[in-house]
Formats: structure tokens, C-alpha cells, sequence
């Protein structure tokens, strides 16, 4: 995958090329500049999938209005500010401030006189440490392809022009259908750019729902994400699919001591009551339905939690958890947002200038495909040759294949091999299990004896064709360890 720097030189080049051009060589400023942003990654997926509860719990506050009102049938930028602030972009050039709301507890945007329809796109400004290095944009639900809904977040993700606007997509489904791999195709062509999807992670979403609140809910939800995982990997549309309930994830993060206090008075219930009006929401917040905790608490904490959650922390609580935060790890962890945050950290935070550039070179090759000129099909060209290093694309496909037990390796090579490709961090040193410290010279080393020995392995005669496959990735991984040093080294000669 290219990198910043190489990104930078071919703009460049690009600046120069279209120097006469002003409508292009403002889009070769507008690429630049983008190298400079954090990542942009988008939610998207089909109608009220849990986008906005799901944005809500990967930054650990309310900031996204979740209620199916005005504001979540708009294009949402979520990005770090001193203070929040809401502004709408309206379809006449304008901008307007929009008043943050809260009503009975629910976060909302008062549109006034403005509708869904003359709102471009809504940008919001909020001071969160989760969005210091990326910004999200939560985007509309899509029904179909064609239904008005779906223009808006169709002309962010995957326009006619091919420039996609985001560096990467998480995508929500309920269950697979032809609608969502239709988007799925879309998108990985928009934003991998022939490349394959270097930068779309699917989610499984409300899991919970799937085995209707049960308490082995979400060991279902897995097997169907699996399933969906396997399909849209072999069909190159996704690199990994997880299931999340995001309504019990964005509850335990946000988990109040009063609600830790009164799923503690919930499980004292006889196991057979909680478990009978546990049957539907409506019955569990029956005013003769377990008279010791408030209709209201009750309530309250199936709005927040769910039966799923509800069911999950009370036994939790009687497993032994005695503390507010320590449920609330075991709720995350168990909800699945632990694992989604890994990836996204794995597959977006740690690729993160990666993503970018390749995404600011897919633009500027439909940039440079409508400029006029020898120089700019000649930069064109280079732009195309670094497009065409997919390995990046290889390492996150084969990153999927061993978090669902792949590869056919010795469970000590595979965790080796996880490392070799950056499952732990991208970075030369950690890539070879190294202190971040060590000399460069003895990284370069190492990256020499690593790739020598994944070579080895791939070469062993009794080693499948799968495994093979996997231990030439780690070599290719090696060897760009080496080769990304050398250029370091080369650069610090030249300025010295």
C-alpha cells in the first residue's frame, strides 16, 4: 500500500502537471489537504440497522441522536472540537447553527424550519478523545439502491466519479441481502479502487436480537457472522465480519451507578419471576411484575440495556461482579464492541495514514484520467504503479483468515505470523517483536532473518497450499520491513 510520503510527491507532481487547469488543480489542493486530516471512517448500512447507537458506544458518549428524526436522515460529520457545536450545510451554499437538544435523556438536533431535504450535510464538532484521530460520519440508512434515503450516502461513499469521500467503512447489517452486497460492491470499488476492500469491516448488527434476548443470543450471532464473513471475504467484498449488540455496548459504556444499583436489586429476584417477565419488554415493565424495583427503574434500564443486557448483567452480578465498572468491562466485552474496536484499531487506526493515501491516489487518478497532457498521463502512470502494490489488501484478508482459525499453521507459528503482518501494530519493531527502541540496524536484521525464514516455511514440501500462501505474505511483509528502512536511511543521507 503507498504510503504518506509517496502520496505527497506524487500531489506534487499532480500540482505541476495541472498547474494551467484550476478546476483540477483545485482537486489535487483538496487531496493534499487530506493527507493532513485524521481518517475518515463512515458507518453505513440498511435502515435502522443501529448506526448511530453503534457511533454512540465507539466514543463512549451520547453525541449521536439515535430517534428516527430529521438528523438521522442526513450525512453527519463527527469530528473533535473544544466545544460542541452542531452546523448544517444547507443546499443553497448557506450554513446554520443547530441547537443540541435533550429530551427525556435523548440527545437530538433542532432543525427549526429546516428539512432533511435542504441539508446537505451536517457537521459536528465535539470535545471527545475518540475522535482525535479519526473523524466518523454516520450516514443514512439504505433501503435500496434506488430510493432518495440512499443518494446521499451513496454520493459519500460511492459517487459516479469513483472519489469516494471517506478512507474506510464499517458496515451494518441485520441479515445479508442483495441490497447490502450490492452497496458492498460499491463501496469496496470506490474506496479499494481495484484493489480489493482495504478499508470495509462489516458488522452483524442488534446480535442480540438474533437469538431474541437469550442468554446464548450472541454465540448465534457469531455462527451467522462467520457465515457472512466467509462469504463476502470469498467474494472480495469485506475483510471481516463481527457481531455487535450495540444497544447493550453503548449502556455498559455509558453504565450509571444507579443502574449498576438496580440490576443488583433485579438479581436478588427469584430466578423463575426475572425470567418470566423477562418473557417481552412489555411485561417486564408491568407495575405487578417484580414489585420490589420501580416500574420506572424497570423501565428505564430496558431502554438502556435491553432483555439482552438486562438478562446478561443480572448474571454477571450473581457470578460474583461486585462493582459498576467491573460489569461494565464484561458487558463490552461481551456485547462484541471489544473485538469490532480491535479491529477497526488493527485494520483503520494502525493503517491509518495508509488508508489515506491510497484513498487521495484513487482520487487523483480520476483527477489526472480528465486532465489534459503528456505530464499528467505521466503521473497518472506512476500514481496507477503505486495503486497496484496490493499487499496491504493481503495482509488484512490473511489478518481475517487467522482471527476465524485459518491458515493450517502450528498455533505458535500462527501467532508469529499475525505479528509479521501487522496484527499487532504496523510499525517495523513490533511487526518483528521488538522493542520500539531497538537499533535500526538490528530491526533491519531481523526483518532479513524473518523474511529467510517464512521463505523456508512457504517452500517446506509438506506444507499446504494455504499455508504456503500465508508464510509468502509474511515474507512480502519482511520484506517491505526492509525496504521501508532503507528508504528512511536513503532519506536521512540525502538531507544530511
Amino acid at each position: 500500500m503507498p504510503d504518506l510520503e509517496n502520496a505527497r510527491g506524487l500531489i506534487g507532481e499532480a500540482r505541476r502537471a495541472v498547474a494551467s487547469d484550476r478546476d483540477a488543480a483545485e482537486a489535487v489542493e483538496r487531496c493534499a489537504r487530506r493527507l493532513d486530516e485524521p481518517i475518515r471512517i463512515a458507518l453505513a448500512g440498511s435502515l435502522k440497522a443501529g448506526k448511530s447507537t453503534l457511533l454512540n458506544a465507539l466514543v463512549g458518549q451520547d453525541i449521536a441522536p439515535t430517534d428516527a428524526t430529521e438528523c438521522t436522515r442526513v450525512v453527519t460529520w463527527y469530528r473533535r472540537g473544544q466545544a460542541a457545536s452542531v452546523t448544517a450545510h444547507v443546499d443553497d451554499g448557506t450554513v446554520a447553527a443547530i441547537p443540541v437538544t435533550r429530551n427525556r435523556g435523548r440527545l437530538g438536533f433542532d432543525f427549526g424550519a429546516l428539512t432533511a431535504e435542504r441539508v446537505d450535510h451536517l457537521d459536528v464538532e465535539w470535545p471527545s478523545r475518540a475522535l482525535q484521530s479519526r473523524t466518523i460520519v454516520d450516514t443514512p440508512g439504505t433501503a435500496s439502491l434506488s430510493t432518495d434515503l440512499s443518494a446521499s450516502t451513496i454520493r459519500l461513499l460511492a459517487p459516479e466519479d469513483g472519489q469516494s469521500g471517506v478512507d474506510a467503512v464499517v458496515y451494518l447489517m441485520r441479515t445479508l441481502s442483495a441490497a447490502d452486497t450490492g452497496m458492498l460492491r460499491r463501496i469496496s470499488t470506490a474506496i479499494g479502487g481495484g484493489s480489493g476492500p482495504l478499508g470495509v469491516i462489516g458488522v452483524v448488527s442488534r446480535a442480540d436480537e438474533l437469538g431474541a434476548g437469550r442468554m446464548d443470543a450472541m454465540m448465534s450471532a457469531e455462527q451467522i457472522a462467520a457465515r457472512y464473513g466467509a462469504e463476502l471475504s470469498r467474494t472480495g467484498l469485506c475483510q471481516a465480519v463481527v457481531p455487535v449488540a450495540g444497544l447493550l455496548a453503548l449502556g455498559a459504556r455509558t453504565m450509571r451507578e444507579t443502574e449498576f444499583r438496580a440490576l443488583t436489586e433485579l438479581a436478588r429476584a427469584p430466578a423463575p419471576d426475572l425470567e418470566t417477565a423477562l418473557l417481552t419488554v412489555d411485561r417486564f415493565v408491568r407495575p405487578d411484575v417484580l414489585p420490589h424495583v420501580e416500574p420506572a427503574v424497570r423501565s428505564a434500564l430496558a431502554d438502556r440495556f435491553g432483555v439482552f443486557g438486562i438478562r446478561m448483567g443480572v448474571t454477571l452480578i450473581r457470578f460474583g461482579i461486585t462493582t459498576s465498572s467491573q460489569l461494565a468491562d464484561e458487558l463490552v466485552a461481551r456485547s462484541g464492541l471489544s473485538e469490532l474496536s480491535a479491529i477497526i484499531d488493527v485494520q483503520f487506526g494502525q493503517r491509518a495514514d495508509q488508508l489515506k493515501a491510497h484513498s487521495v491516489l484513487v482520487t487523483l487518478d480520476h483527477v489526472l484520467s480528465r486532465a489534459e497532457g503528456t505530464d499528467a498521463d505521466a503521473v497518472r502512470a506512476s500514481v496507477r504503479r503505486s495503486l497496484a502494490d496490493v499487499h496491504g489488501f493481503r495482509e488484512l484478508r490473511l489478518l481475517n483468515v487467522l482471527r476465524s482459525g485459518g491458515a493450517g499453521l502450528p498455533a505458535d507459528q500462527t501467532e508469529e505470523l499475525a505479528r509479521i503482518v501487522g496484527g499487532h501494530g504496523v510499525d517495523p519493531a513490533t511487526r518483528l517483536g521488538l522493542d520500539p527502541d531497538t537499533d535500526r540496524d538490528v530491526i533491519r536484521s531481523a526483518a532479513v532473518a524473518a523474511a529467510q525464514l517464512w521463505r523456508g516455511r512457504a517452500a517446506h514440501p509438506l506444507v499446504s497450499a494455504d499455508a504456503s500462501a500465508a508464510c509468502a505474505t509474511a515474507v512480502r511483509s519482511a520484506e517491505g520491513v526492509v525496504a521501508q528502512l532503507d528508504t528512511v536511511a536513503d532519506r536521512a543521507d540525502v538531507s544530511m
